[in-house]
């Protein structure tokens, strides 16, 4: 299960500023961002950084967005879950979440959580 870090947010407000928007490549490795990806500032993850973000249902590069967590991919061979964050309102089956991540979550083993952690 998900660590409380991530999946605490699921169900609240947050606000992703983003590092990595719609149509950027990977600094690092070169892949393309279909979707918009950045961090919960002044939040710590297990690798030190600020948690991760995949806002889906916003189809231009945005350097800011506030929405709703829906859920927390959490990665079976990694410590860095990420939240998925939507519009109000928006929402994304199970299948559809690994789809839109796919061209990043296919290098881990991930799973969806939609509860939070007690």
């Amino acid at each position: 299960m998900a660590k409380d870090y991530a999946t605490k947010y699921i169900g609240e407000i947050v606000t992703v500023k983003m590092d990595r928007p719609m149509g950027s490549r990977h600094p690092r490795w070169g892949f393309f961002y279909p979707v918009n990806y950045g961090e919960l500032p002044k939040t710590k993850a297990p690798d030190g950084d600020s948690i991760d973000a995949y806002v889906l249902g916003v189809f231009e590069p945005v350097d800011e967005f506030t929405g709703l967590c829906i859920a927390v991919i959490h990665r079976l061979d990694d410590d860095d879950d990420k939240l998925i964050v939507v519009p109000e309102g928006t929402t994304y089956s199970d299948e559809q979440i690994l789809a839109l991540t796919e061209f990043q979550e296919r290098f881990f083993t991930p799973r969806i959580v939609r509860k939070k952690s007690h």
